[in-house]
């Protein structure tokens, strides 16, 4: 691995291509980790560099792809032209379980189709019609959000009135959500519009509402896994075998009415910090139920999640812990007898949005490998602190890392895998390095849980052993 300098260096010598103005800007979004430090010394959640190749995505897409669409028994409306929601539709693999069209609409498109009379007149009208036909056509609904995009916030539409009057016709939740992709920065600021709304429309009406719900000491909620290829359940069934119940899952495979009840639960289990702190911030605050955040990538940090959340029950649950723990130590043995072998000694570089850039490094760690460099689309500030728990002295760190520090920093460090998104996929393999999308799996999962780990480590060995590679040559090894 490179030392402190030489990586600090390599900074240096991909900053010098820039004009001097974008590489002063740039600068303060690189940088190398020093072991004690208390941060990763980047600055975060700014405004990505015209002109510069970001994989970032935009507010709309951080409300309706990330925390409203995997909700499975609401229909979410992409109001707006149709291409946004064409682009968002079904590419998160949300998995869930349910009759599609009939009480579960995850993976069909609803789109209010805006057209140029639709930007001249307004589209509240049109919306209004489009809320009645799916009230005819699919009754069995949980309920209704509406994720604006950009020309709706341009033309200043009452989303709001609509949503307020169609409510009371229909007697269901209609949530507005102002997730216009032209504000803020990133798809972050769509992760808080969206807990926003649950905060101010969902969360009061379900108190006048008044559920019916029997409490045990034992109640949890999952709050930020979208059980991408499984994840959720995957979590679930560790969690349910250590004697809790859960009652909720934010919000893949969950459903419009597990959300309102969530603030019955005795403790919020928050996966994806980035995208649900603010909800989990706000439940502590108004009905006091404490949130702690798991990592169930990987053995060793899902023993050491597991103690954590049976810390916070009694003895019972303690024990029963452990005896989970004890109970797929020998599955645990028997993958790494099987891949440390293969795997022993590779590198990494990573690059994902908000969370597995720390998250999943305990996984590879586990399976002897090394990461060697790591950033984010789209991370705060307090994301880049709890990195250093994860990375060693030395680690590159890159925050909305552009397409051509990413290739120049992967040639610098000729790591063995790279494992980023969608956007970074083919460039890496038409580079011959071998190459795991990390948004969605690259089509598997689930990658949580003891189950999980064994299907990450099969696919680590699958992208980094396959033969293919014998025939073609990374540009340094030829």
């Amino acid at each position: 691995m490179a030392t402190v300098e030489e990586n600090k260096k390599l900074i240096a010598d991909v900053l010098a291509t820039y004009p001097e103005k974008a590489a002063k800007k740039r600068a303060k979004h690189l940088n190398v980790y020093e072991e004690g430090k208390s941060d990763c010394g980047v600055k975060s959640n700014k405004g990505s560099l015209p002109g510069v190749m970001t994989a970032r995505g935009c507010a709309y897409a951080g409300s309706k792809g990330v925390v409203w669409g995997p909700i499975k028994d609401m229909v979410h409306i992409s109001h707006g032209p149709v291409g946004c929601g064409y682009y968002s539709w079904s590419g998160r693999r949300n998995y869930y379980i349910g009759t599609t069209g009939i009480d579960t609409f995850g993976t069909i498109n609803f789109t209010s189709d805006f057209q140029e009379k639709d930007i001249v007149f307004g589209g509240d009208k049109k919306l209004a019609k489009i809320v009645d036909e799916i009230e005819e056509l699919f009754p069995l609904n949980g309920g209704i959000s509406v994720q604006s995009e950009c020309p709706v916030g341009l033309i200043g539409d009452d989303i709001e009135g609509v949503a307020r009057k169609k409510s009371k016709e229909t007697g269901k939740g209609i949530i507005p959500v102002r997730c216009e992709g032209f504000r803020g920065v990133s798809q972050s600021l769509g992760h808080h519009i969206a807990n926003d709304m649950i905060r101010d429309w969902v969360f009061p009406a379900a108190e006048k509402e008044g559920l019916e719900f029997e409490a045990t000491p034992y109640d949890v909620a999952i709050i930020g896994d979208y059980n991408i290829g499984g994840d959720a359940w995957s979590s679930r069934i560790l969690l349910e075998e250590i004697g809790l119940r859960v009652v909720a899952q934010w919000s893949g495979d969950g459903t419009f009415t597990e959300m309102k009840v969530t603030p019955n639960v005795k403790l919020n289990l928050i996966h994806c910090y980035r995208s649900m702190n603010y909800i989990s911030r706000h439940m502590e605050e108004k009905y006091g139920i404490p949130w702690l955040e798991y990592n169930f990538f990987g053995p060793s940090k899902i023993a050491e999640s597991l103690r954590a959340i049976a810390a916070r029950f009694d003895e019972t649950i303690q024990a029963k812990a452990e005896e989970v723990i004890k109970k797929y130590q020998q599955q645990c043995d028997d993958i790494l007898a099987k891949y440390l072998p293969r795997l022993e000694g590779k590198t990494v570089m990573m690059m994902v949005g908000g969370l597995r850039p720390r998250h999943v490094v305990p996984a590879f760690k586990d399976l002897g490998m090394e990461i060697i460099g790591t950033g984010y689309e789209f991370a705060h500030g307090d994301d880049y602190k709890r990195t250093t728990h994860y990375v060693n002295d030395a680690t590159l760190i890159y925050d909305d890392v552009t397409a051509y520090e990413f290739e120049e920093f992967a040639k610098a460090l000729k790591p063995d895998l790279v494992a980023a998104g969608v956007k970074e996929k083919y460039v890496f393999q038409k580079m011959a390095l071998p190459f795991r999308q990390m948004h969605s799996w690259d089509y598997s999962g689930p990658y949580h849980g003891y189950d999980g780990f064994a299907i990450f480590a099969r696919d680590m060995d699958l992208a980094l052993n396959s033969p293919t590679w014998g025939l073609v040559g990374t540009p340094w090894n030829k």
